[in-house]
């Protein structure tokens, strides 16, 4: 997990091959004018939502505790002030229910280990051996997800 400002993007290009042009993608746009929806980026292999949503509480949050095997999260806060619980996927006993394929998630009975925020112009970077819980916190939150294919 990495947790950043954007304007220190560069320095992450070297991560993976599609990096580079998800952050010029992000940083291209004016975030706060951008429209719920999805944005194709580069074929299925990156894809960006965005949407803004009523925050959660942080045992509504837990409920949907979660993690990716084929994509890389890159989650940049855009409105609001975000909370989002982490803990590393070795360290999670019980998953619930079955890995479901189409949306790639995987969830867990587990609770975070930890909690970090992020406000405005923050990303996260989340890798597959990454398990979240995001959208706590109060009020309205409006985000971009990119969707990183491995």
């Amino acid at each position: 997990m990495i947790l950043d400002t954007l304007s220190n993007a560069s320095r992450y290009y070297s991560l993976h091959p599609s990096f580079e042009k998800a952050f010029a993608f992000i940083l291209s746009n004016n975030l706060d004018d951008m429209e719920d929806g999805k944005y194709e980026i580069d074929g299925d292999g990156l894809i960006a939502a965005v949407f803004e949503k009523e925050a959660k509480t942080q045992a509504e949050s837990n409920q949907k505790f979660e993690c990716h095997d084929k994509h890389i999260d890159i989650q940049v806060c855009i409105k609001g002030k975000e909370s989002i619980g982490w803990k590393p996927r070795e360290k999670c006993t019980e998953i619930k229910g079955d890995y479901n394929p189409e949306k790639d998630v995987s969830f867990y009975v587990d609770s975070p280990e930890m909690y970090f925020g992020m406000e405005p112009g923050q990303f996260a970077i989340l890798y597959p051996e990454d398990v979240h819980s995001p959208m706590i916190g109060e009020g309205s939150i409006k985000k971009m997800v990119v969707k990183v294919k491995i």
